[in-house]
């Protein structure tokens, strides 16, 4: 009998410690999500630094107004709808009984307050200024209704406002960045409540059970900062991380044909491209043969721009640096995008018109210039430039590479710093880009906050304003391809391609991959 008792009660014992641990093994599997990404997130502060992963990271403690689905399309965020009043008018809905994190409801208030704040952050290195530059007055008719008068008739206005996140007043009133940097400050209403910050390491956020909308299958989410390809793919083959964004081109099929593991892809709004210093003085990485600073800027010659474009083989960089995961551009936007031109033509490889585009512009031994771009942003970033540094050298242009981490790299590309310098763009509409990549600098209106080389062209900025002050989608998308055409043809920029969007992640999780490359934790859900 008390052997019996014994037995029983040492069965129970172990019986219980084996659903006990297949309960804990099974809540860690649903509970948590590990997630490597291959960028850094410089800023918490969602209205400083206006850059790809801090957006998408934004996005996880902070709504917009507006937001978009996996396929590009304008979607309700905390407006419920938005309609144009009239030619200068914007009324948008706002969605009631949303809650900030710290239970305050959000209001009319909140939403003009984050309106008007990119504009006070004035040491923004990258600011949101663009997106907020055309409304000239705000109005809050009732607690759930704002007004936005814009001075001239503008057609993306709510794609402006997806990219603007919304904050509590109350809080952010007296804070600073470095506020919501410590996490002080980092009181949105998004699925997810901050936990903590350790820079360019890992961050951590936890669910937040109050969300207005579709709540996240994950108690907790830790994204740790991997910037290097080897050491993600390591981790996610280790189950150190459940999931990794931007797969190295390397292992694409390795991870493809493994079946412990899921691939997803996309072809990116991302278009990769050149910007040109295009003004007028010595331009600061551009010399003679033998070193010497050149008096005269020699990117300001069409002629120059389009043969450094062609001596730029694009079907050899993107199947063989970037390993097929890119596709050749002819646009400053994807397939697909408004305003995307299928009539312009990527530019075909032509050594031998290059190198006579040079003499006819004055230069038939080339010239000396420094290729600057990341060497931990877009895949095979790095060696991207250094193989268009031997195509241009190839044609004569005596060229260096100097790559830099993208926290070093945007400063100094904001501040004019650069020759030639590797941008990756992605927009949602092809006048919206173009105002903010090739539009006159203009800090008063927003434009050109992008255009790292200075380049101004009077004709472009009026094809670029007509389009955007057009409220008719399919007139507003002629004008914006009309644009491109204009800003294309004279070298604005030098397109090289579209790269496709790629995620890894172990088998029990799923994901719908998104056009903008983002990767939301909140989208992944246990199988």
């Amino acid at each position: 009998m008390f052997d019996r008792t014994i037995k029983k009660t040492l069965a129970s014992t172990i019986l219980s410690a084996l659903l006990a641990l297949a309960s804990v093994h099974t809540h860690s599997i649903a509970a948590d999500l590990k997630i490597g990404l291959a960028a850094d997130v410089s800023s918490l502060d969602p209205h400083y630094l206006n850059i790809a992963p801090n957006i998408s990271f934004a996005s996880h403690l902070f709504d917009a107004l507006v937001h978009i689905d996996a396929n590009g399309r304008l979607i309700p965020g905390l407006a419920t709808s938005w309609k144009a009043i009239d030619a200068t008018t914007w009324e948008f809905k706002l969605r009631k009984g949303v809650k900030f994190h710290d239970g305050t409801e959000l209001t009319a208030e909140d939403v003009i307050f984050s309106l008007d704040r990119p504009a006070l952050l004035t040491n923004s290195p990258g600011p949101f200024t663009s997106y907020t530059k055309q409304i000239i007055a705000k109005q809050a008719t009732d607690a759930y209704t704002i007004r936005l008068k814009t001075a001239a008739p503008y057609g993306p206005l709510p794609l402006d406002l997806s990219s603007i996140f919304i904050v509590s007043k109350k809080v952010a009133s007296r804070a600073s960045s470095d506020d919501f940097n410590s996490g002080k400050a980092l009181i949105g209403t998004g699925p997810f409540k901050f936990v903590s910050f350790k820079r360019s390491d890992s961050i951590t956020i936890a669910r937040n059970d109050q969300y207005w909308g579709e709540k996240s299958s994950w108690d907790k989410v830790i994204f740790r900062i991997m910037t290097s390809g080897a050491p993600r793919v390591a981790a996610l083959l280790s189950g150190d991380v459940d999931v990794i964004d931007a797969v190295p081109p390397a292992d694409v099929n390795k991870l493809k044909s493994n079946n412990k593991f899921r691939l997803e892809q996309k072809i990116s709004w991302r278009t990769l491209f050149w910007q040109l210093d295009q003004q007028a003085h010595s331009s600061p990485f551009i010399t003679d043969k033998a070193g010497k600073p050149l008096a005269e800027n020699p990117l300001r010659d069409i002629r120059v721009r389009q043969a450094i474009s062609k001596a730029i083989h694009r079907t050899a960089l993107t199947e063989k640096t970037l390993e097929g995961l890119a596709v050749p551009a002819s646009n400053i936007v994807a397939p697909g995008i408004m305003g995307y031109n299928s009539s312009l033509k990527a530019e075909a490889y032509d050594l031998e018109g290059a190198k006579k585009l040079l003499t006819a512009a004055g230069y038939p031994n080339g010239f000396g210039l420094t290729l600057h771009g990341p060497n931990n942003r877009y895949i095979n970033d790095e060696q991207v430039i250094q193989t268009i540094a031997q195509f241009l050298t190839k044609a004569g242009i005596q060229t260096k590479v100097e790559t830099l981490p993208l926290a070093a790299y945007f400063p100094r590309a904001g501040r004019n710093e650069f020759s030639m310098a590797l941008l990756g763009w992605g927009t949602l509409a092809t006048d919206f880009g173009l105002r903010t990549l090739t539009g006159t600098n203009n800090p008063e209106t927003g434009w050109g906050t992008w255009n790292w080389g200075k380049y101004s062209n009077p004709t472009l900025d009026k094809a670029i304003q007509l389009s955007l002050s057009t409220v008719d989608e399919s007139k507003r998308e002629e004008l914006a391809k009309k644009a491109a055409t204009i800003a294309l043809s004279d070298y604005a920029v030098i397109p090289l391609y579209h790269q496709y969007a790629s995620w890894a992640m172990r088998k029990g999780v799923k994901y719908i991959p998104r056009t903008d490359e983002f990767t939301f934790a909140h989208q992944f859900h246990p199988e």
